[in-house]
């Protein structure tokens, strides 16, 4: 049996510099675990959901690491290990605060390589859930048929289809292709989580409104726009509504604060509360994220999260 959410994408190990300055000059590194899936994966586990990871990795160490490392974390996975090609990773610089420069070496990586044959062979009995972002279809054609493949098995299943666009626009070939798969895979979804400056790109316009309302005209049940420091406007068949963010005493990194934000809402939507209340777990998680320098390993317990909420932070 599968478990009740399911992810699919490309995890990566990454290098951060131990000191300030380029990292032509850095000569200390902290390894650890990156990836926009990976970071939801993570989130939700710490709540509390029972959560499978599905993806490509190369026969190398960062590929035992990272298995390793998302076992420990107490995820499943569905791993399909590659002996020709290598598993991704990343370096970053390390800054006090704001965002830090980050280069990818993922080119013909073995996540890239995923096939439609890979989802053919996940286990969905069961689950309730498929999270995926644009990311891992920029990889390749491969990737991106592979991507299409698992939303149909997960629309075949019943399950709910969530999509984050996360734009990487140096992944692909042309902007317009960009736009065209990414609104393409987002029709196809029940929850699209589009930040504003994502929604500009894709739809031409910066009104939250708009951006949800597209995105409902193409099949979307529920869209919550991200807004920053400002929060969330989110939209359903019934309900609407602004939700003003938290407090931030200082941003130190925004690396994995959208991902943050979609375990909120995701965490909301499994266990069907109120838009409100999906949205202000995504703008608290988001928040707690920013301030702290790490991609994931900072991300709440339920117990962390509603004493963040209680004490206001507002």
């Amino acid at each position: 049996m599968a478990s009740e959410v399911i992810l699919f994408g490309e995890p990566m190990a990454l290098f951060v510099a131990r000191e300030e300055g380029s990292l032509s000059e850095a000569t200390q590194f902290t390894r650890m675990l990156a990836g926009a899936e990976v970071n939801v994966a993570i989130g939700l586990t710490r709540l509390g959901y029972d959560v499978t990871y599905a993806t490509r990795l190369g026969m190398d160490p960062f590929g035992d690491y990272i298995e390793r490392k998302l076992e420990l974390e107490g995820i499943h996975t569905e791993i399909i290990r590659d002996k020709e090609r290598p598993t991704g990773f990343q370096w970053k610089n390390h800054v006090r605060k704001g965002d830090p420069a980050t280069y990818y070496l993922r080119k013909n990586s073995a996540a890239s390589c995923i096939t439609e044959e890979d989802v053919d062979s996940i286990d969905f009995t069961g689950a309730r859930l498929l999270h995926i972002t644009g990311i891992l279809p920029a990889l390749s054609l491969n990737s991106r048929n592979a991507v299409y493949r698992i939303i149909e098995k997960a629309r075949k299943e019943g399950m709910i289809i969530s999509f984050d666009p996360n734009l990487r626009e140096c992944l692909w070939e042309s902007r317009s292709a960009m736009i065209r798969t990414i609104n393409d895979l987002a029709s196809k979804a029940d929850i699209v989580l589009p930040g504003i400056q994502e929604g500009n790109i894709l739809m031409g316009s910066k009104d939250p409104e708009e951006i949800a309302k597209f995105y409902q005209e193409l099949g979307a049940k529920i869209v919550v726009v991200k807004l920053g420091d400002k929060g969330a406007y989110a939209r359903s068949e019934t309900e609407e509504g602004y939700f003003e963010g938290y407090p931030i005493k200082e941003v130190i990194d925004t690396v994995g604060a959208g991902d943050g934000f979609a375990v909120g809402v995701l965490s909301g939507v499994l266990e069907g509360v109120s838009l409100k209340e999906m949205a202000n777990r995504g703008n608290a998680i988001g928040a707690m994220q920013v301030m702290v320098s790490s991609d994931n390993e900072d991300l709440p317990t339920r117990e962390e999260l509603e004493r963040f909420q209680k004490e206001g932070h507002r």
